[in-house]
């Protein structure tokens, strides 16, 4: 399946269609943002699974934005490791069971500039690593910032 469908219906799959509106889909990433409560989104789907996928969030009314998010592809255990690697920089994420987020907002925030410059990121932890490729994810970024800008 070409991998820009393939993106859209997993994410049709996984939120009532009602709730979302598409701000864009760039080469391997899409843009959407959910009305109530308002949030924007950049997502992308890991190579090769079915589960895994990463999120780049914004929550205006909570305060949040560049919330970096990982549903894995496996169960980790509590206290296991999980490293993501974007380009040539690592960080080490808090995970727990099939989830995995930065430890902190200047984290999400160095991520976002790490995932800007480089080709492919991925996450591992014990028996396995999911692979994404970073062509678009700038541009969903911004466009998931813009989606829940002021106006």
């Amino acid at each position: 399946m070409n991998r820009l469908l393939a993106l859209p219906l997993l994410l049709l799959a996984a939120h009532p269609l009602a709730a979302r509106e598409s701000l864009g889909v760039y080469e391997s990433w899409a843009a959407f943002r959910d009305p109530a409560p308002l949030r924007c989104y950049a997502i992308a789907k890991a190579q090769g699974s079915a589960s895994a996928y990463a999120t780049v969030s914004n929550w205006p009314e909570r305060k949040v934005r560049g919330a970096v998010y990982f549903a894995l592809s496996r169960d980790v255990a509590s206290a296991a490791k999980v490293r993501l690697s974007v380009g040539g920089t690592r960080f080490e994420l808090v995970a727990k069971g099939r989830n995995a987020w930065a430890r902190d907002a200047r984290e999400d925030a160095a991520i976002i500039a790490a995932l800007r410059s480089a080709g492919s990121m991925s996450v591992s932890g014990s028996g396995f690593t999911d692979r994404y490729t970073l062509a678009g994810a700038a541009t969903a970024v911004d466009a998931a910032m813009v989606g829940c800008a002021k106006r």
